[in-house]
């Protein structure tokens, strides 16, 4: 399993490669003219920055802090659990 020390220092190429590969998808979210894909991995999150305008990846980030995941705590909903 890769450290997020090593894919954040990987090309941007083999992160494309590792998030396709190695990653599984948990929501998305917009801001600005982009969408934001939120993967989690078993020791780190990736977020990957895409633009339908010019239809390419345009950054990729990647945290494992718990903080960071606040912009998505706000699209998720929990009143179809019944609770």
């Amino acid at each position: 399993m890769i450290t997020l020390e090593d894919f954040m220092t990987s090309s941007f190429d083999k992160k494309c490669d590792w998030v396709i590969s190695s990653t599984n998808y948990i929501m998305c979210r917009q801001l600005g003219g982009a969408t934001v894909y939120l993967y989690e991995t078993q020791n780190f999150f990736v977020e990957v920055y895409y633009s339908s305008r010019y239809k390419k990846v345009l950054l990729i980030n990647a945290f494992d802090d718990v903080e960071s995941l606040s912009p998505y705590a706000d699209l998720v909903s929990l009143k179809d659990l019944g609770y």
